[in-house]
């Protein structure tokens, strides 16, 4: 496989781990062998990564920050920052919105396919209620309380509260700006090894990632809902697969517009970290991986890496907002209700804000899209509609996820004049030739 460029080393082992898995469905002892002796392996390719994304963002963000040498400076990246990824998650849920709307696979749901979802997920769709109740009981500024945490140590300890690392870390490289620089340097120092040290923790655990897939869709297929419940939602499925598409080419237009970075130069540098997010369906995960090929890929400084990509796997969940776009008209459509302009428009800035609020981790969506539901009046017991496909569609959106990080970061650093040529070149000759600035 050494010969093999890393997407393709990736697409190999995702393509094996699903024929394995669909030659051992075949024995009795197939489903047990994959789930005892394979999924393991692609549950330790997981931990791998979630293991060194707390330290990476301490690392990289605190140097970042402490890299802008003025407050102005990370005033200025931030604003731009936030205001893009709003854009394109306002963006996205309107093309959900619009394919959904156009498609109406709504119509597509019977009485008794409804009836037999709802019986088989409805535990599943109860327990999504239950933890979004609690976060509306929580009160209208518990975000804001939850952004500061009272022990970084504790944080640190769950990659449920990103947020909470990125606020001590982006605090922390302020510190370091205001204090004399001689004082400074020594605690630059060590966050600089620090970094270079998870970077190359990065390579090594790459080296596995067919492997890590190959496991990982090898246990997907095995898990598996039945082919019946899937054709009864397949229209639904192709209505979240065809928006997602959409914003990818949103994606391309804008780099191309901002950057004028091409198609192929864009989606083969960020190729491995889609690949990587379609199959761990997390983007905090991916994070490493995204980083990696970002800045040595596609030429963004690390500077505005180390930022906006960390925030941006925290708060930009541009495919999750679509999604959920989709889901929440789906379900209204399957119960019969005709949803006016004013709830649709009500869609779209319910689901842009609960996006901040989605974890960077598989299935966190479904928690916000239940918010969804209730602030537009749907029965939240339709989520249990759409749980039957939700890991697939998850791996789906997480990659739109990633890409969106891509691409904004991209456009910041085009800005700031922080997009430079790339470490490393693997693409063909359209690749723009612009010189460092």
């Amino acid at each position: 496989m050494k010969k093999l460029a890393l997407h393709w080393q990736i697409l190999l082992g995702m393509a094996l781990g699903v024929v394995f898995a669909l030659v051992l469905t075949n024995f009795s002892w197939g489903d047990d062998f994959i789930g005892d002796w394979i999924k393991p392996f692609g549950t330790i390719f997981i931990n791998a990564l979630k293991l060194i994304a707390v330290p990476l963002i301490l690392a990289s963000l605190i140097k970042g920050v402490s890299d802008l040498k003025d407050i102005s400076s990370l005033s200025q990246m931030g604003l731009r920052t936030i205001l893009t990824y709003v854009i394109t998650t306002v963006i996205a849920v309107s093309i959900g919105l619009g394919v959904v709307n156009v498609v109406k696979p709504g119509a597509t749901i019977g009485e008794d396919t409804r009836d037999e979802l709802v019986e088989a997920y409805g535990g599943d769709a109860e327990l999504k209620r239950q933890d979004a109740q609690r976060q509306k009981e929580a009160g209208p500024l518990q975000a804001l309380v939850d952004l500061v945490p009272e022990n970084i140590i504790g944080a640190s300890g769950d990659n449920r509260n990103m947020l909470q690392v990125i606020f001590f870390a982006i605090f922390f490289g302020i510190g370091l700006i205001l204090i004399p620089e001689k004082t400074a340097q020594p605690v630059k120092d060590f966050f600089d090894g620090f970094n270079e040290v998870i970077l190359k923790m990065i390579d090594l655990i790459m080296l596995a990632a067919p492997y890590g897939v190959f496991a990982l869709l090898a246990a997907l297929v095995v898990e598996a809902p039945s082919a019946d419940l899937f054709a009864a939602l397949g229209m639904y499925a192709l209505c979240v697969v065809l928006g997602l598409a959409l914003m990818i080419g949103v994606y391309i237009l804008l780099v191309w517009t901002f950057t004028r970075h091409t198609p192929s130069s864009f989606l083969s540098g960020i190729g491995p970290a889609q690949l990587l997010a379609f199959s761990t369906s997390s983007s905090a995960a991916t994070l490493p991986v995204t980083m990696e090929r970002v800045e040595e890929h596609l030429g963004v400084k690390r500077e505005v890496t180390s930022f906006v990509l960390p925030i941006g796997a925290t708060i930009n969940m541009d495919g999750t907002s679509l999604y959920q776009a989709v889901a929440a008209v789906f379900i209204a459509q399957a119960f019969g209700m005709d949803l006016s302009l004013g709830a649709q428009l009500g869609i779209i800035a319910t689901a842009t804000l609960a996006s901040i609020g989605s974890a960077a981790v598989p299935g966190a969506g479904m928690v916000m899209l239940v918010i969804v539901l209730a602030q537009a009046g749907i029965p939240e017991a339709g989520l249990a509609l759409i749980f039957a496909v939700d890991r697939p569609l998850d791996m789906c959106r997480t990659t739109v996820n990633v890409t969106g990080d891509a691409a904004v970061s991209m456009m910041v650093a085009k800005s700031q004049g922080k997009l430079g040529v790339p470490h490393v070149k693997d693409w063909d000759d359209n690749y723009p030739k612009n010189k460092e600035e």
